[in-house]
């Protein structure tokens, strides 16, 4: 906040919490105007939050992209998750380079290209959706999701309204629209707003205070959302800043063409990046756990819009060379407590995580930015795993969802006031209409992770009190937050205060079962309005616990260390749980609407995950997940008198405060077989000249000039995306008569690539790649290799790239910048270029263009289910001498047990004292689930998930391992399970039923050779 804003909350929070009331604090709600978007009423908006058929929403969401989990019956497992911690919402990027493998193919319907099921589930589920749909999403995708036919200069220079650039993404753009179209609220569906572009801030020429228009940027904009209303969209257009400079799209900042309905703007606090260097740009000078001030600028933006965050830190990427396993430490639980607390405190009412679930940059999808995981240190693993970060955001994501009050609140006023400790400070919020109030608190420097206690003035509808009263305290112990709540309404009942933190409520009936925690070994006090007794019905781990009538109500303390305790206050309960309780405390929903009635849900202690729960008379069936020995208890109607487990019955008996317990036993443990008879064989003749590279793999690298901004230093132009083969690996031979001393070799491929170079099959030198470098060049000598005098040589440079470069460097070409032979008078006469099978004829339309690469094993098929390989030796080891590239090849069956999740992965390693100048990529099915590059990064482990695997039959598991030197190379491979669950999740009808994700090999193959 601004000094002076600061000041005035802070003289208006001295006389509220006098009793005076100050008319600018609670201003009637008539004075924030109520938006649509002119087409209907279903979605609104206003100064304090979205409303969809006029209820207010507290919009918490998070990011998940179907083409990085390619198995659609696995999306289920994700949206269940996301529902069950209590989220309202999910949000997708679309990715149109995943659909248009070029420019005359749009794929929405082979296997996962087909994201309707999404819609579906989410309509089942009762989850609303934010849908993203680009043309541009960015997402650490290679080129930020453009299709890599787009890359060349050909189209422009993209995001802009170039005609040829329109073109070409009017085709997709108009499918994604008419698909979204048939999902939308407005016809009953649960696609609430559709973005246009992403973190596109170009409506201003130089600073947006100057508001110079960027009449190019507006009308493209303008032409995106022309589209998307002409091709069925209803719902409201929303948009997303790239930071708080931009003031972009956003009818409160101006009245300029291009504009959206609802303008948001995403914040990363501790850095998108496990590379915290990339940040100090926006972020300035990193300082962990330290806030950013939001409530200003919305103030300023887009006063009479609702505070949104369409992308607010959900964990960070890690990049090439970053540390093994990701940088968990900077946005972990406690991160999750702090900061999304934070943006309560900073009335924002709608925020989607970036990302919930990361998954996988299987196949060449990834940026040159990241490596082959994009776990992102999400809430849901890369291997589908949760752990106390969803947990954590679990207690705060259903509290959002019951807690209707703060879906329209004033921040009254902040600061150190609030408490008797000037290391703590809070943020007061209240509701104008019902007066109910929320005291978000905070260390004064949140950068800090001391253990302070506190009390904290509130002002509530029975008088001003410093709370806690009767001894305890409440404290802020370590990196934490919490916020404490005022005349808070569940039921027929009031909170007139509460120090612990309020996790969910449910109504059975028409009793209200309220459930609060605090952490472990933490005391709490509460009142209730018009309570008159209380009493103890259970107590495990709590003491302390007290009852005093005062303020025409009931107070009671309590403290509670490990486990869940059980007070009756009148003729209804309160629930008491510690955190480690609370993390495995469930609300599963009764209905798909997604803001849960307060008579519409259920609770449950004890299990891993509960997915879902359904009544039908006095039958109560709950599913979910469990690792270990369980002991599952549940609160309900009185009707219910009995449960079923995964569709089991379950053993239970009834408490003496009347929730019914049963025990589950733990799931059998899972062995995977161990990796026993490889196959090998060698996969690149192309650096002997007695190759012939005249089939059809093959195209003459032939072109004088370019349309790409980047000007080739030598001709002919050798950028691989103008020849149609777009990612991964490809090979270049060029053809020279005559003496040359050496030749000089530029490539560019993006961070972490690498290449390496043979003259008439000898090897004559590697360029082995960095983390922190995009080009590379060497100086080759001839000097070790053999000339041809009465043949032409041949010169074989084999490069692989790790994706195109996002934003404005999407044209950065991929290929060979400058070839030069040294001492040679004539240059070479011609090359030649090989890369995916097909380039872009789309070979694979099941897997998709991303999967492969140009490596010869790759182009005749040798990584897919069914190749023969018989003829190849077998191999001991995966092991060998030489610089060459290597293909190994094993089958393994598995047969794992139903009504179990199990989640598997791969792990590749060197061996001690062996080189790891080498690269490579592990292809499970026909999937390249995994590039290991042990020269540059850190990444070991490669989930692969259900679907992918046959869980109940064999897989084919490959191996392509290009050694950089002479040294040739040694890798070891073998697999592990994450986990194994008692799950409703039936991984093996998902396995059986994606039979046709795994296609097998063909005669079609050999023809690339």
């Amino acid at each position: 906040m601004t000094r002076a804003t600061r000041l005035f909350y802070g003289l208006g929070t001295i006389f509220s919490l006098l009793g005076a009331t100050i008319a600018t604090e609670n201003q009637p709600t008539t004075e924030w105007p109520l938006h649509d978007d002119g087409l209907n009423e279903v979605v609104q908006w206003d100064h304090y939050s979205f409303q969809i058929n006029s209820q207010r929403i507290f919009v918490f969401s998070g990011e998940f992209h179907y083409w990085r989990i390619p198995v659609p019956g696995l999306w289920r497992d994700i949206l269940e998750k996301i529902k069950a911690a209590g989220f309202t919402a999910f949000a997708f990027y679309a990715n149109w380079a995943y659909h248009a493998p070029n420019n005359q193919t749009l794929d929405f319907t082979t296997g996962a290209h087909d994201f309707t099921p999404l819609f579906e589930l989410a309509k089942e589920l009762g989850l609303y959706i934010i849908v993203r749909p680009g043309p541009y999403v960015n997402a650490e995708a290679s080129a930020g999701g453009f299709p890599l036919w787009l890359t060349t200069g050909e189209y422009g220079s993209l995001r802009n309204n170039d005609t040829r650039y329109t073109k070409a993404w009017t085709p997709y753009f108009t499918k994604m629209s008419q698909i979204t179209s048939k999902y939308q609220v407005t016809n009953g569906e649960n696609a609430m707003v559709y973005q246009i572009e992403n973190e596109y801030g170009d409506q201003w020429v130089g600073s947006a205070s100057k508001r110079v228009p960027n009449e190019d940027a507006i009308s493209y904009m303008e032409l995106l959302e022309a589209n998307a209303r002409a091709n069925g969209i209803t719902v409201p257009l929303t948009a997303n800043d790239p930071n708080m400079n931009s003031h972009s799209w956003g009818s409160d900042w101006s009245n300029e063409g291009g504009n959206v309905d609802v303008a948001g703007v995403d914040s990363y606090p501790s850095c998108w990046t496990c590379d915290l260097s990339q940040c100090t740009s926006t972020n300035g000078e990193y300082i962990a756990f330290s806030v950013m001030d939001y409530y200003d600028y919305f103030q300023e933006s887009q006063p009479t819009m609702p505070e949104f965050m369409p992308e607010f830190q959900g964990g960070s990427y890690n990049p090439w060379g970053g540390p093994e396993g990701g940088c968990a430490e900077n946005s972990n639980q406690d991160f999750a407590n702090l900061f999304y607390r934070w943006n309560i405190g900073q009335r924002v009412t709608a925020m989607s995580l970036y990302m919930l679930f990361g998954g996988t940059n299987w196949g060449a999808i990834a940026a040159p930015v990241t490596a082959s995981s994009y776990d992102y240190s999400a809430p849901i693993s890369e291997d589908r795993s949760i752990g106390d970060k969803y947990y954590e955001t679990k207690l705060l994501a259903l509290f959002t969802r019951c807690a209707k009050d703060l879906t329209m609140t004033n921040l009254i006023g902040n600061g150190t006031q609030y408490t008797d400790n000037a290391l703590v400070r809070a943020y007061e919020l209240r509701n104008p209409d019902t007066n109910a109030g929320f005291y978000a608190t905070f260390h004064t420097n949140t950068s800090v992770s001391t253990n302070d206690a506190f009390h904290v003035k509130v002002n509530t509808s029975a008088g001003v009190f410093t709370v806690p009263k009767h001894g305890g305290v409440v404290r802020l112990n370590g990196h934490q937050s919490k916020i404490l709540v005022t005349d808070f309404t569940f039921g027929s009942k009031t909170l007139l205060y509460s120090t612990a933190e309020v996790l969910t409520y449910a109504v059975f009936d028409k009793t209200p079962t309220l459930v609060l925690w605090v952490p472990t070994g933490e005391s709490g006090e509460f009142n209730v309005k018009g309570a008159k007794k209380g009493s103890v019905k259970e107590c495990q781990g709590c003491s302390g616990v007290k009852f005093f009538k005062e303020n025409g109500g009931l107070t009671a303390t309590f403290t509670q260390s490990s486990g869940m305790s059980v007070l009756e206050i009148d003729d209804f309960q309160v629930i008491l749980l510690d955190r480690t309780a609370a993390y495995k405390f469930w609300a599963p929903a009764l209905t798909n609407d997604p803001l849960v009635p307060e008579t519409e849900s259920v609770l449950v202690q004890g299990p891993y995950l509960v997915r879902g729960a359904s009544l039908s008379g006095s039958k109560l069936a709950v599913t979910g997940d469990i690792i270990n020995a369980t002991t599952l208890e549940v609160f309900a109607p009185n009707a219910v008198k009995s449960i079923t487990w995964n569709g089991k019955a379950l053993h239970t008996q009834r408490t003496d405060y009347g929730s019914l317990k049963g025990s589950i036993a733990a799931p059998k443990a899972v062995t995977l077989p161990s990796f026993k008879s490889w196959k090998s064989e060698d996969s690149l003749p192309e650096r002997l000249t007695t190759y012939d590279d005249s089939g059809a793999a093959w195209v003459d690298a032939n072109h004088q000039s370019t349309l790409n901004p980047r000007t080739p230093t030598t001709l002919p132009v050798m950028y691989a995306d103008e020849y149609g083969f777009h990612n991964g690996v490809r090979l270049w031979r060029g053809y020279f008569n005559g003496s040359a001393t050496g030749a000089y070799i530029n490539v560019q491929g993006g961070y972490a690539f690498g290449w390496s170079a043979w003259l008439n099959g000898q090897f004559i030198g590697s360029f082995l790649g960095s983390a922190s470098v995009e080009a590379g060049n060497l100086n080759l000598s001839f000097s070790n290799a053999t000339l041809n005098t009465h043949k032409p040589n041949v010169l074989l440079v084999l490069h692989d790239d790790t994706g195109h470069d996002e934003t404005s460097g999407a044209l950065n070409p991929r290929g060979i910048l400058d070839a030069s032979l040294i001492g040679s008078s004539s240059g070479f006469s011609h090359w030649r270029l090989a890369g995916t099978a097909g380039g872009e004829s789309n070979l694979d339309p099941v897997r998709g263009v991303f999967n492969e690469d140009g490596l010869y094993g790759e182009r005749v098929g040798w990584h897919l289910p069914g190749f023969d390989d018989s003829a190849w030796s077998s191999a001991s080891s995966l092991s060998f001498t030489g610089a060459t590239v290597k293909f190994f090849r094993t089958t393994i069956p598995l047969n794992l047990p139903s009504d179990t999740d199990v989640s598997i992965s791969f792990v590749l390693s060197t061996p001690s004292g062996k080189t790891t100048a080498y690269r490579a990529q592990i292809f499970v099915n026909g999937y390249q689930y995994g590039r290991y590059n042990p020269y540059i990064g850190n990444q070991v482990v490669y989930p692969v998930p259900a679907g992918i695997l046959d869980y109940t039959g064999e897989n084919t598991v490959a191996v392509a391992v290009w050694a950089q030197t002479e040294a040739g190379a040694s890798i070891e491979v073998d697999w592990r399970v994450n986990y194994v669950a008692d799950s409703s999740l039936d991984v093996i009808s998902v396995s059986d039923k994606a039979e046709g994700l795994r296609t097998k090999w063909t005669e079609v193959r050999k023809k690339y050779a």
